[in-house]
C-alpha cells in the first residue's frame, strides 16, 4: 500500500485513490496533474516511453518462421506466424508486454556465418524501428563473451587463454597450459568451450573483426544514440585462470560440450598469462617476473606481496586496456555505448583473479552492468549490495549516469521455488534502482507469467525510470574498495577459490569490507565504491570536500588493515585536515559498529524504528530532492522517515502509477507505511 500524510498520519493510498472513478479505472494519471510535479516528469509517468522501459533478451531470431530463440534457462521462445511482416509480429508481442525493445544477437546456429540469419535479423531490427522500439546487441555465441563463437580461436589458437600453473611435484614446478579445464571456460551452463585471452591485444582485435564488425558492416545504418541500436552488451568476460568449482553433475549432462575436456589435467595453482606480461613487467617495473614467479603463488615477505602487488596492477591494467578499452573504442567509433557485466561480482576475494580491478574494468563501459540471477529483493542486504555498487559507482565516478542490470529469476527456478512472482520481480527492480539502475535488460521467460503481469513489470520499471533516469544519484559516503590490498594477499590455489584458502589479513579485509557495506546497505545510507586509483586522482576543495570527477564526498570509510599507497593515503591526510571525515574499522573494541558508524556518518535519511529490510536511494532532479523507498521484507513497515529540512512531499506508486500529495513533514519526519515487497518514490515539491 502507498501511505499519505493526512495531518500527522499516512493512511493507505487505495483508501484515496479508490474514491476517484480514474483511480478506479486503474488511470495513472489519477493525481498527476499535482502541480509539484512538472510537465515533462507528468508525460514520462503516465506513459514511458520505450527508453525507459525494460529490454527482452531474445539471443536470435530464426529465418524460417520468423521467431525468436534463447539458450540460457528463462529466455524466451515464441513463434509468430507466416505473413508479409512477421518480424513486425514478433516485435510488437514485446512491445505489447509494456517492453521497450529487445537484445539480440544473430542465430547461434552457424553462428556469425549464415547469411540467412544476418537477414532474419536484419528483419528484426527494422521491425523495432518501425515500432519504435530500442535494440542492444549481444556479441557472443552464448557466454563468455569474446569467443565469438569459437571462431576466434579457430582462426588461430595461440590465442586461447593461458595460465602460468603451479606444480610442486614436477622437478620444475612452472608450466604454461591452456586455461581451460577446471575454469569457468569449461563449467557454465551454456558450453564447454576453449576461451581466448583477454591479455592478448591480438585476440581481442581477432574477437572484434569477427563480431562487431560483423555486426556494424550488416547493421551499421542503425547504429547511433537517437536511431534503433543504442548499445552493445559483452558478457561474464574474464581472466579465466582460476577454478570456480564444477557444475553439478545433473547440470553438466545437459551442457553442449563443443571442445573436449580431458580428465587428465589436474587443478593447479594458476595465474593468467600473455605472450608479453614479462615484457611489460619488467618496462613498468624494471624487474624480472619469471625470476620473481615464485612470489606469485607463495611467501608472506614485504617482497614477496610487492612482487603481487605489481604483477596484480599490470594485469589490471592490461585487461581494462585491451579488452573493456578495445570494446569501449569501437563503440564510441560506431556511435552506440558499450555494456555488459563481470563474472562474479559478489565475491569480493574473486575479482583480482577475474579481472584484476573490477571498479576499473567496469570504468572502460559507458553503461556498466551487473548480473543479478535473483529476483529474490532481500539478497541486496545480504551480498547483492555489491553487485550493484560495483557498476553503480564506476558510472558515478567517471561522470555517467547509466547503469544496466541483467535480471532474471534463475536461482528461483534452479532452487525449485520460481518463477518469481510480480511482487518479488517489483521489489528487486527497486531495490536496484535505488543503488542507481536505469537499463533493465530480462532473463524471465515470458512464458512463465501472463502478459498482463510482464505488462505490470513493464510499466512499473518504466515509472521508476520516468522520475529517476534523469535524475543525479547522490552519496556523500565513500567505502573503500581495497582490491589493491587483496593483490598483495591473493594466493592462487588449486581447488575452487575459497576464503578459507586465503591469509588471515585477506580475510579480515574482505570481512570488514562486506560487513562495512552491508551494515551502511541496512542502515538506508547510500554510498559509492572507491579504489586506491579514484582516490590518488580526487583533490580535497576548500569546503573540506573530497572531490572525485564532478562529484564531491564529505565521508569516506576505510575496511580494517587496509593500506593506501602513498598518492591515495596523501589524498586522504589533506581530506582529513581540512574537516572531511575519515572513518577507520579495525579488530575488537576499534571495530566500527553499526551505532558507531551512523553516529559519525549523520546520514540524512532515517527510519524509525530501523529495519535492515528498507532499501532508500536519493537522488536531485531539477532542483527537487526524490527518494526511492523499498520494502524488500515479507512483513509491512510502519514507522517514520527523517527527511530533514523545508518542503512539502508528494508520494509517486510505481505500481500503480498513482501520485498523491503528502504534506509538510512533522519535525523533519514524515510517516512511512509499506507493505511487503512495496517501493515508494517521494519527491520533495519545494
Amino acid at each position: 500500500m502507498n501511505p499519505r500524510l493526512r495531518g500527522l498520519v499516512l493512511v493507505p493510498l487505495c483508501w484515496l485513490v479508490l474514491s476517484s472513478p480514474s483511480a478506479r479505472a486503474g488511470d495513472p494519471q489519477a493525481g498527476i496533474e499535482e502541480p509539484g510535479i512538472p510537465a515533462t516528469w507528468r508525460a514520462a509517468w503516465a506513459n514511458p516511453p520505450p527508453d525507459d522501459r525494460p529490454l527482452q533478451i531474445i539471443h536470435g531470431i530464426q529465418p524460417q518462421r520468423g521467431r525468436s530463440a534463447g539458450s540460457k534457462p528463462g529466455a524466451v521462445e515464441q513463434d509468430v506466424e507466416q505473413d508479409d511482416e512477421p518480424f513486425v509480429r514478433l516485435m510488437r508481442s514485446y512491445k505489447d508486454r509494456g517492453l521497450g525493445g529487445v537484445v539480440c544477437n544473430v542465430a547461434f546456429n552457424d553462428y556469425l556465418r549464415s547469411e540467412e540469419n544476418w537477414r532474419a535479423l536484419a528483419g528484426g531490427v527494422e521491425a523495432c524501428r518501425k515500432l519504435g522500439m530500442i535494440v542492444w546487441l549481444y556479441d557472443e555465441e552464448g557466454y563468455p563473451s569474446g569467443a565469438a563463437g569459437g571462431l576466434v580461436l579457430k582462426a588461430d589458437p595461440q590465442f586461447e587463454a593461458t595460465a602460468l600453473a603451479l606444480d610442486r611435484a614436477r622437478p620444475d614446478p612452472f608450466l604454461l597450459r591452456p586455461a581451460y579445464e577446471h575454469t569457468h571456460a569449461s563449467n557454465n551452463f551454456h558450453a564447454a568451450r576453449r576461451y581466448v585471452n583477454l591479455l592478448d591485444d591480438r585476440a581481442v582485435r581477432s574477437f572484434l573483426d569477427k563480431t562487431h564488425e560483423a555486426y556494424r558492416r550488416r547493421l551499421g545504418k542503425y547504429f547511433g544514440p537517437d536511431r534503433t541500436i543504442r548499445a552493445m552488451f559483452t558478457d561474464e568476460p574474464s581472466l579465466i585462470a582460476v577454478n570456480l568449482g564444477q557444475l553439478p553433475e545433473s547440470v553438466r549432462k545437459g551442457v553442449r560440450v563443443a571442445d573436449a575436456i580431458d580428465p587428465a589435467v589436474r587443478p593447479l595453482p594458476s595465474v593468467p598469462w600473455g605472450y608479453d606480461v614479462a615484457r611489460q613487467y619488467r618496462e613498468r617495473y624494471g624487474r624480472d617476473l619469471l625470476a620473481e614467479r615464485r612470489s606469485l603463488f607463495e611467501g608472506d615477505s614485504a617482497e614477496d606481496r610487492r612482487v603481487r602487488e605489481q604483477f596484480w596492477g599490470l594485469v589490471a591494467d592490461l585487461v581494462a586496456e585491451r579488452y573493456f578499452g578495445a570494446i569501449q573504442k569501437w563503440c564510441a567509433e560506431s556511435k552506440i555505448a558499450s555494456s555488459g557485466h563481470t563474472l562474479w561480482e559478489e565475491a569480493l576475494m574473486h575479482h583480482p583473479a577475474l579481472e584484476g580491478n573490477a571498479l576499473k574494468v567496469l570504468s572502460r563501459m559507458d553503461i556498466p552492468g551487473l548480473d543479478m540471477l535473483s529476483s529474490d529483493p532481500q539478497v541486496v542486504i545480504h551480498s547483492g549490495w555489491l553487485n550493484a555498487a560495483l557498476p553503480c559507482s564506476a558510472a558515478m565516478l567517471t561522470g555517467g549516469r547509466r547503469v544496466m542490470t541483467e535480471i532474471s529469476d534463475f536461482s528461483e527456478k534452479m532452487g525449485g521455488r520460481g518463477p518469481a512472482s510480480l511482487a518479488d520481480m517489483q521489489a528487486a527492480a527497486a531495490w536496484q534502482a535505488a543503488w542507481g539502475v536505469t537499463e533493465f535488460t530480462l532473463y524471465y521467460g515470458l512464458g512463465d507469467r501472463p502478459a498482463e503481469a510482464t505488462r505490470s513489470y513493464g510499466d512499473y520499471v518504466g515509472r521508476l525510470n520516468a522520475i529517476l533516469r534523469p535524475a543525479q544519484w547522490q552519496a556523500d559516503v565513500l567505502l573503500y574498495y581495497p582490491v589493491r590490498d587483496l593483490w598483495a594477499e591473493y594466493r592462487p590455489v588449486a581447488e575452487p577459490l575459497a576464503m578459507a584458502s586465503q591469509t588471515p589479513r585477506a580475510r579480515r579485509i574482505v570481512g570488514s569490507f562486506m560487513r562495512l557495506g552491508q551494515t551502511l546497505q541496512r542502515s538506508q545510507v547510500p554510498f559509492a565504491l572507491v579504489d586506491h586509483e579514484f582516490l590518488a586522482a580526487g583533490t580535497v576543495e576548500g569546503d573540506g570536500k573530497l572531490a572525485i570527477g564532478k562529484r564531491r564526498f564529505g565521508r569516506l570509510v576505510l575496511p580494517e588493515d587496509v593500506r593506501l599507497p602513498a598518492q591515495a593515503a596523501s589524498v586522504v591526510e589533506q581530506f582529513r585536515q581540512k574537516g572531511g571525515r575519515v572513518l577507520a574499522d579495525g579488530p575488537g573494541p576499534a571495530s566500527l559498529s553499526a551505532a558507531r558508524l551512523l553516529d559519525a556518518i549523520e546520514p540524512a535519511c532515517r527510519l524509525a524504528p530501523e529495519s535492515p529490510h528498507v532499501a532508500l536511494g536519493r537522488f536531485e532532479r531539477d532542483g527537487r530532492t526524490v527518494l526511492l523507498v523499498a520494502n524488500v521484507g515479507q512483513q509491512p513497515y510502519r514507522g517514520q522517515l527523517s527527511v530533514g529540512g523545508p518542503g512539502t512531499w508528494i508520494s509517486l506508486d510505481p505500481a500503480s502509477g498513482a501520485v498523491q500529495p503528502l504534506g509538510a513533514p512533522d519535525a523533519g519526519r514524515l510517516p512511512l507505511t509499506l507493505a511487503a515487497r512495496q517501493a515508494i518514490l517521494l519527491v520533495r515539491t519545494r
